[in-house]
């Protein structure tokens, strides 16, 4: 038995359907993000962190806890990672993103809820999350109705904590949420054990909008006419963004982009003139689920812009860096996560003109609005960024879909027509 197969037998788990649902997403791995040609070098670092985030990932963070730090596993954009790093405390994203997990959520959620709530649960059910053994605290939001009365369920087992997300974002909501932060905060302080410091979260704070900044730059690549890397692989970078160590993943996707700006100079790009641009907007993409930037990208398009969890929303604001107190500091971290335009708040004219924006920087020929299946919000929401899309003249696709590959022949025609109507 390998080093790592005695880690998940020490863990608890089931080995040999771990290695079943595992070894299957490696494979849609290496048939989708590794057969591309000409990639950049440095993406080597981050399809090890895709490939390891349930391997070497949980060792690291197994040995992080005998040290005495605690895991804080977590399935939102809007959880303040700032707070958990200023307490010696591990941050890691725990949302699944594979269809082998969902028959065993399916014993007992209902089949017609969203596959992202599904895959996760499921993986906590078949014994097969090596996460949810090492877990301190489950940190959960309220974003849509499914992960609402799922929390219900979890909670039930002690260790989870529910944010309450506001719905509107008047003065009495972000009062609402400054004190859900507050809250947050006196609850990680209970479960670490620790007491939070203005310096160690001002430092927190620091690295965070590091890596946003890097990540930011990343994006700002994908701007080019003829972009240094492909939007799979910027979609590779992201999802490894909510489970990688913060500093670490910060230092080698400063040297990624580096690497990317010596491809611009030189003029090695991964399109040829005329690829059709495309953005992809909505629901997010998370670890295990490349299905709809292969089938576009494979297609012939580009993918240059994510208006997604896994893209903008992640990191298009930072924490204004106060010097003040506590209090000063929370209120600013409060400040920028309120920002996050998720679809879930009415009215949402945020959103739209930020998909209208997004549009215009990224010089996008049209929109594809992916929506996972079930999720309401951005299903109906659809109907307002289409037609803010259509008065600007810019096309959309909506493709409702969830993790199966039963859809992908479907899926391939109905993306040709709509990258053939582009170029018409």
């Amino acid at each position: 038995m390998s080093d790592h197969d005695e880690l998940l037998k020490d863990l608890g788990l089931d080995v040999e359907l771990h290695h079943r649902i595992f070894d299957s997403i490696d494979r849609n791995f290496r048939k989708t993000v590794l057969a591309q040609k000409d990639r950049p070098a440095r993406m080597a670092y981050f399809d090890g962190v895709i490939r390891g985030a349930h391997g070497a990932r949980v060792r690291e963070i197994v040995d992080r806890r005998a040290a005495g730090d605690k895991f804080i596993g977590t399935f939102c954009v809007y959880v303040p990672d700032e707070l958990v790093l200023a307490l010696g405390a591990v941050p890691v994203a725990l949302c699944g993103g594979t269809s082998l997990s969902i028959p065993y959520a399916e014993k007992l959620l209902p089949r017609d809820i969203c596959p992202l709530v599904k895959s996760t649960i499921g993986l906590a059910l078949s014994n097969t999350c090596p996460y949810g053994p090492i877990e301190d605290l489950a940190v959960g939001e309220t974003t849509c109705d499914a992960k609402k009365k799922t929390w219900d369920i979890l909670a039930a087992g002690g260790d989870f904590h529910v944010l309450e997300v506001p719905q509107k974002k008047g003065p009495c909501d972000r009062d609402l949420w400054h004190e859900e932060v507050v809250r947050f905060k006196a609850r990680l302080e209970e479960t670490t054990g620790r007491t939070l410091e203005p310096a160690k979260l001002a430092a927190a704070v620091r690295l965070m909008n590091r890596k946003r900044r890097a990540l930011a730059r990343l994006n700002g690549f994908r701007k080019e006419e003829n972009p240094p890397l492909s939007g799979l692989d910027a979609l590779v970078v992201m999802q490894g963004a909510l489970v990688d160590d913060p500093l670490r993943f910060s230092e080698r996707l400063e040297a990624l982009n580096d690497e990317l700006e010596d491809r611009v100079r030189r003029g090695v790009g991964i399109s040829p003139a005329g690829t059709k641009r495309v953005m992809v907007s909505g629901c997010p993409s998370v670890m295990g689920n490349w299905k709809l930037h292969h089938l576009l990208e494979s297609a012939g398009a580009v993918v240059v812009c994510d208006e997604t969890c896994t893209g903008t929303r992640y990191f298009s604001a930072l924490v204004e860096e106060r010097d003040g107190g506590l209090d000063d500091q929370i209120a600013a971290i409060a400040a920028r996560y309120l920002t996050i335009d998720c679809s879930c708040f009415s009215p949402n004219d945020e959103r739209i003109d930020s998909v209208l924006r997004l549009v215009r920087e990224y010089r996008v020929d049209g929109v594809v609005q992916y929506v996972l299946q079930y999720c309401h919000t951005y299903n109906v929401e659809a109907v307002r960024v289409a037609s803010a899309l259509k008065e600007a003249g810019v096309p959309s696709l909506k493709i409702v879909t969830d993790y199966a590959e039963e859809d992908t022949g479907q899926l391939r025609l109905r993306i040709d027509a709509f990258l053939e109507g582009l170029g018409r």
